[in-house]
């Protein structure tokens, strides 16, 4: 078999960042030419109908060889890296951690004290970046555990198990996840997607998400002679964001706590544009969330006597929950086949989301499991090689305890 190691080095060393701000499918080359390398070792593994379709989506079968007939399963990572920093990883550092501060580089070094999680993890292999990149182990951890199960189950046919499905998609970082996604095609009951963080992680709970863009419109003119003319766009920017709720931000939040995240300010005295995000694990709370949004909008216009702000309000996605609790016989064998394998399972809400969420609304129910991964979209993200090893295990025993189903 090939190496985790070795097959999840290679992943990371292609770069496949996603760019939202491109037009194409998937938005950059990089995800196509993983792609393209998924699909020739799917084939080298016999999975004769592996393909990558017009949108850069990998689809593959690994065929039942039982005669009963149990739930096709499927299961999906995503091939992109955030746009949050450079996702071209060349330079991994892999070793035995004894405890204690990781020195990445001259400049950055990953610290007990800002990361206690470092303590759980002694006498683990650990995978890190060299502090220049993305690792990438958000997805490509949780592809190399697929593709590992895979080759395993290939390996050892007296492992008896149905239909397998797997997918890998472009561009979720950016949440375009499955806009193209083929779940007729993909022939699942069911699917999990691998793109969960620690060990044990098990999620079927995720954030409502919205995004919010506000434009300004100002009046400029010469500050000498500005008095009871001037209208400051980027003041007007500063002053909305003092009128949200000063503890629901990303920083002060935690657990089922929702938020909104300023993530962009761009602009000049005479326009400025300004862009949020909304999550909230509460339906009615999030839609509370919007609404302030167009009260505080509604209330400057009317303090400057003019629509000198225009905002547009779009819904990303939601939370999978109320699309899961009717088959949560999904969650059981994911417990069942953890506990197995000796893995706590550890049931939490994702703060975030994934395809999974988008897909359970498109009829495929879909929770998330863990690759075994830390600090995503950071520079100081890093996964114990123990720990991706125990993921792919966990596929393949749940693979193998779906067969066993009366």
């Amino acid at each position: 078999m090939k190496d985790i190691v070795e097959r999840f080095k290679t992943y990371i060393a292609i770069d496949t960042k996603s760019d939202e701000s491109s037009t194409t499918i998937p938005s950059t080359p990089g995800q196509l030419e993983l792609g393209r390398l998924l699909v020739n070792e799917l084939k080298e593994l016999g999975l004769e109908n592996a393909k990558q379709d017009e949108h850069g989506y990998v689809y593959a079968t690994l065929k039942s060889n039982i005669q009963k007939e149990v739930p096709s399963i499927g299961f999906i990572g995503h091939m992109d890296t955030s746009p949050d920093l450079d996702g071209k990883c060349t330079n991994p550092k892999i070793f035995l951690y004894q405890g204690g501060n990781i020195r990445l580089n001259d400049k950055y070094t990953t610290t007990v004290d800002e990361f206690p999680f470092l303590e759980k993890l002694k006498g683990k292999e650990l995978i890190t970046t060299d502090g220049t990149t993305l690792l990438g182990a958000d997805d490509k951890a949780g592809i190399a555990a697929i593709m590992s199960a895979i080759e395993y189950l290939v390996n050892h046919p007296e492992i008896e198990h149905g239909n397998v499905q797997i997918a890998f998609t472009p561009d979720e970082e950016i949440g375009r996840g499955t806009d193209f996604f083929d779940i007729e095609g993909f022939g699942a009951d069911f699917a999990y997607t691998v793109d969960g963080g620690p060990l044990g992680e098990l999620e079927y709970e995720n954030f409502n998400a919205a995004s919010v863009k506000l434009k300004i419109y100002g009046k400029n003119v010469h500050p000498g002679t500005a008095k009871d003319v001037m209208i400051n766009a980027l003041r007007i920017a500063l002053e909305i964001e003092s009128m949200l709720p000063v503890n629901e931000k990303p920083e002060y939040t935690e657990k089922y706590e929702g938020f909104f995240h300023l993530t962009k300010l761009s602009g000049t005295v005479d326009y400025a544009e300004v862009e949020y995000i909304i999550r909230d694990h509460s339906k009615t709370k999030f839609e509370a969330k919007k609404q302030l949004f167009q009260e505080i909008v509604k209330f400057l216009n009317y303090k400057y006597n003019r629509e000198i702000i225009k905002i547009e309000i779009t819904d990303s996605y939601y939370n999978m929950r109320e699309k899961i609790e009717p088959h949560m016989e999904i969650i059981e064998l994911a417990k069942k086949s953890m506990i197995d394998l000796g893995i706590e399972p550890i049931i939490k809400p994702i703060r975030g989301g994934t395809d999974g969420a988008r897909l359970s609304y498109m009829g495929l129910p879909c929770p998330n499991i863990f690759t075994g991964g830390y600090n995503f979209h950071s520079r100081f993200e890093l996964i114990p090689v123990e720990d991706m090893k125990l993921a792919s295990k966990t596929i393949v025993k749940i693979i193998e305890n779906n067969a066993k189903q009366e």
